[in-house]
């Protein structure tokens, strides 16, 4: 009997890049990832606060990623590419050649990471200006946005790098130039992390005031003059040399990129919740949030009309679904955090130990362990006499200040495997406080949240999860797709071939129906709430004896 000829299936491509890794994801049209690879990249700290990264080793990973996903498909079935990443910046001389960024000179780091915070001098001076453009970002502009780090590279490296350079490219439109040969640049870097405005453009008398009007000069060349939104077709898609680079077929549709924050809350706030009986399923899809939490964590909101909240980045317009505003709320260092405090711990080689002899990881086993030492008291028990201000890379929501630094209260002369529990316990809870502080904010402002949509690393740790259910008190939706930013990405793929009419369609044919609920157990409300008030007192006593401090210094 002769089978049936199949019909050929449309595919995308979906390439991250994350602060330590590319990953790539082959999905084909309804959804489903048929195939994902992921390859590490190279990170330097020259000193502190200080974080590079390299152009060349990041494509690079993505053409071995890319190659992988797509081997045992017919490439002409690959209807279109996208891209998401790091909201870092990408520096080229006028011959699109790497550009240190770095006192030592090494041009192969050309790139100032996302969470680079050299450039502290450079905002406080920008935000000394009071511009009017600092309302759209929450009403201070925090050092991980692109101005103060161009301010710095000017005022630090003017001869070895500011005089010479050609472009400054956000990370994620780095990357599609890379694909394309074409400069233009997504509309959602620019409005989110370098003012534009999706109306009136660039804001001349902004650079002009903070130093930086030779941007001005050649017309926005530098940084961007012709701006697309995200989803659209770069130029005539893939080039010839980037077509065999990433093992892909010459004029394969590329779109304009997105952040990887926003891509993963493409992926993941349209999921269709119907039939599962939560709060979110007959309210708009303002009613979603969308955390996106790993080595950083995103707090993604939207609204119909601009929202401002002070604190919070936005509101950005269309800058992750198109035509509705998105207010952005965050904390720098969470997964980050995270591993700080588990691998610094003296306990940690036991815990290594003990993981590896069970085959879990590391954290899979931490959980379980506390599941030993809570007996017969509820998880937030455990530590009602052990606090952690969760800000140690500074906070970048709702009090918008990076000179904060974290806090543990409650520490013992103990330093076994129980005790590494305890606080990476503790470590979770803050970071959950943190996002219910972030939470009553934008709802204070104007927001109305009923569901949260995770995903990210860290919505593969069940305590991580449950914990956000339990200190916000609002049910979580995780995808049953975990890779919610590779699909996001290849959403953008999709919207760029044609093959759909619009981002909003491409996500409602992709996303449907995958999803687990994930209801908050009502532990102790009181518990969570004098665990609440304990952190934000932290933050109180953190800033009267700072200012004691300083008080007596000036008194000398």
């Amino acid at each position: 009997m002769q089978s049936e000829k199949q019909d050929p299936v449309n595919y995308y491509v979906g390439i991250d890049v994350g602060t330590a890794s590319v990953r790539a994801a082959l999905i084909d049209q309804f959804g489903s990832v048929v195939a994902h690879a992921d390859q590490p990249i190279q990170m330097w700290e020259p000193q502190t606060d200080h974080y590079e990264q390299s152009s060349d080793d990041i494509w690079a990973a993505c053409c071995t990623v890319t190659k992988k996903v797509v081997r045992g498909v017919d490439v002409a079935w690959i209807r279109g590419l996208g891209f998401d990443a790091t909201c870092s910046l990408v520096v080229m001389d006028k011959q699109f050649r790497p550009l240190a960024v770095n006192y030592e000179g090494e041009c192969k780091r050309n790139i100032i990471m996302w969470m680079d915070h050299r450039a502290v001098s450079q905002v406080d001076r920008i935000n000394g200006t009071q511009h009017g453009v600092l309302s759209y970002v929450g009403g201070v502009m925090s050092v991980e946005m692109q101005p103060p780090k161009l301010l710095w590279l000017k005022e630090n490296l003017r001869e070895s790098c500011w005089e010479k350079a050609g472009y400054f490219f956000d990370l994620p439109d780095f990357l599609s130039w890379k694909a394309t040969g074409v400069t233009a640049r997504s509309l959602c870097p620019l409005v989110c992390k370098w003012t534009y405005s999706p109306d009136k453009g660039w804001d001349e008398s902004f650079w002009k005031v903070i130093g930086l009007e030779d941007l001005v000069a050649d017309k926005y060349e530098k940084i961007g003059n012709q701006v697309l939104s995200p989803g659209a077709s770069v130029g005539k898609g893939l080039t010839p040399e980037a077509a065999k680079d990433l093992g892909l077929v010459e004029g394969t549709a590329v779109a304009a990129s997105l952040i990887d924050a926003h891509a993963g809350g493409l992926g993941v706030i349209g999921a269709d919740v119907k039939g599962h009986n939560l709060p979110c399923e007959n309210q708009p899809i303002t009613s979603r949030l969308a955390l996106i939490c790993g080595t950083s964590s995103c707090h993604m909101g939207i609204s119909d009309a601009p929202i401002f909240v002070p604190g919070v980045w936005g509101p950005y317009y269309s800058a992750m679904v198109p035509g509705f505003w998105l207010n952005e709320g965050g904390q720098s260092a969470t997964g980050k955090l995270i591993d700080h405090v588990v691998r610094g711990h003296i306990a940690f080689p036991e815990l290594q130990a003990k993981a590896a002899a069970s085959a879990q990881n590391i954290y899979t086993y931490l959980n379980s362990h506390l599941d030993l030492i809570k007996k017969s008291l509820p998880a937030g028990f455990l530590t009602v006499d052990l606090h952690v201000w969760p800000d140690f890379h500074g906070n970048r929501s709702p009090l918008a200040d990076l000179t904060l630094k974290g806090m543990v209260v409650g520490l013992t002369l103990s330093q076994g495997l129980d005790e590494l529990a305890l606080i990476y316990l503790a470590t979770i809870q803050a970071i959950a406080l943190g996002t219910r502080h972030i939470l009553e904010t934008m709802e204070s402002a104007g927001h109305h949240i009923s569901t949260l949509f995770l995903c990210g690393g860290l919505s593969k740790n069940s305590l991580f999860v449950q914990m956000h259910a339990d200190v916000t008190g609002k049910p979580i939706v995780l995808s049953k797709e975990v890779e919610s930013v590779l699909v996001g990405a290849a959403i953008l793929g999709a919207c760029a071939s044609g093959d759909f009419a619009s981002v909003q369609v491409v996500t409602a044919a992709v996303t449907q129906g995958s999803l687990l609920r994930m209801e908050f157990k009502n532990l102790c409300s009181k518990n969570i709430d004098s665990g609440y008030l304990t952190l934000l007192t932290l933050v109180e006593v953190a800033f009267e004896l700072l200012s004691f401090v300083y008080q007596l210094l000036e008194d000398d």
